[in-house]
């Protein structure tokens, strides 16, 4: 019979994590991973099959713990007409509070810039997960925020304050200012974007 793990396996995962985030998914070795966690890389592989494997939990925790606890707020039925400015508004003070996990950048965007992504389809397709849901989450903001303008309008406005999110998420790690700035121009375009689907910026 074998051995019961002795180890918690949410503290393994967050320690993981830690380490991922700070690294990328490429750049992190078992090595790495060993130190982090105190185990060897025997039970990191009975427990999680591989590095990937591994990589997978934490990215399912990270999008429950670090993720989904902001861009749910705008998928609630009651989220209302700020729902949207609220969560940029909280995006723009963790980038600028300087915190190692803020430096670290988006764990997934982080992921998506290295080589492994395009030799990798199961990464791959955990990152587009992630960008599908969170476009899918600025796309009820946007609804809640603009009702009034058609559904073409708000789909092409979605698309723009996407597009400024994920491009805000990648650029954090290696400048805040730029990641704000593309943050604070997706309040912009969701107040000034108009019927004929042409944004006017100040």
């Amino acid at each position: 019979m074998g051995r019961t793990a002795t180890f918690d396996r949410d503290d393994v995962v967050r320690a993981a994590r830690d380490v991922f985030w700070a690294r990328g998914y490429a750049e992190t070795g078992v090595a790495e991973l060993e130190a982090a966690t105190g185990l060897k890389r025997s039970s990191l592989y009975h427990a999680f099959g591989s590095k990937k494997g591994l990589f997978e939990a934490v990215v399912a925790r990270y999008l429950d713990e670090v993720v989904r606890s902001r861009i749910g707020r705008l998928q609630r039925s009651d989220a209302g007409p700020d729902a949207l400015e609220h969560y940029v508004a909280e995006m723009r003070r963790a980038i600028a509070s300087g915190t190692p996990r803020a430096q670290a950048g988006c764990l997934l965007l982080n992921a998506a810039c290295a080589p492994v992504v395009d030799d990798d389809p199961d990464v791959r397709a955990l990152v587009t997960a992630y960008t599908d849901e969170l476009r899918a989450a600025i796309a009820a903001g946007v609804d809640s925020a603009r009702p009034e303008i058609s559904a073409a309008s708000r789909a092409a406005l979605s698309e723009v304050c996407a597009s400024l999110v994920i491009a805000a998420l990648a650029v954090a790690r290696v400048d805040p200012d730029a990641a704000d700035r593309s943050l604070g121009v997706v309040l912009t375009a969701v107040a000034s974007w108009d019927v004929g689907l042409t944004p006017v910026y100040t």
